[in-house]
């Protein structure tokens, strides 16, 4: 795994984009250049051509890098689901020509959901957002796990 301190041309830092891979949607989110703010970006729906919708966004936002959320088993092991995420992830970074970094992403769901607690919005309303905010704290905890 690199370090979060990779750097781009002129001493800028590599925002990332953070992706929550999952059968029919995939969140994403965004960070700033100085690799201090998160914020949910988007999701993408159905399996279309995520890949083409994805590489258009990393030119659109300036990316340098990927980090894929990796849906670890509750004692660290990875079962099928942690497989398929891997094998997107390295298609996806072959794709867009980017590196691609893992992220332990048990309880992001959770937390997600949490950052949703005493909004009345119904569950199929909130269900859309709640994937892009996975992808925020997925990205956040990478970005922690990586600073100086």
């Amino acid at each position: 795994m690199k370090q979060a301190a990779e750097s781009g041309h002129w001493g800028i830092s590599v925002r990332y984009l953070g992706i929550d891979y999952g059968k029919r949607r995939v969140g994403l989110a965004i960070c700033d250049g100085g690799q201090t703010i998160t914020s949910p970006l988007a999701v993408l729906e159905g399996r279309g051509d995520v890949f083409a919708k994805i590489q258009g966004i990393v030119k659109a936002e300036a990316v340098g890098a990927l980090v894929v959320g990796l849906p670890l088993n509750m004692d660290g092991s990875e079962g099928p689901q942690a497989a398929a995420t891997r094998q997107f992830g390295d298609k996806l970074g072959k794709c867009v020509g980017l590196p691609v970094h893992f992220q332990d992403e048990r309880l992001s769901s959770f937390a997600a959901e949490q950052d949703f607690a005493g909004i009345d919005l119904p569950k199929a309303t909130r269900r859309k957002p709640l994937d892009a905010v996975a992808a925020a704290h997925i990205l956040e905890a990478f970005l922690e796990a990586h600073r100086a």
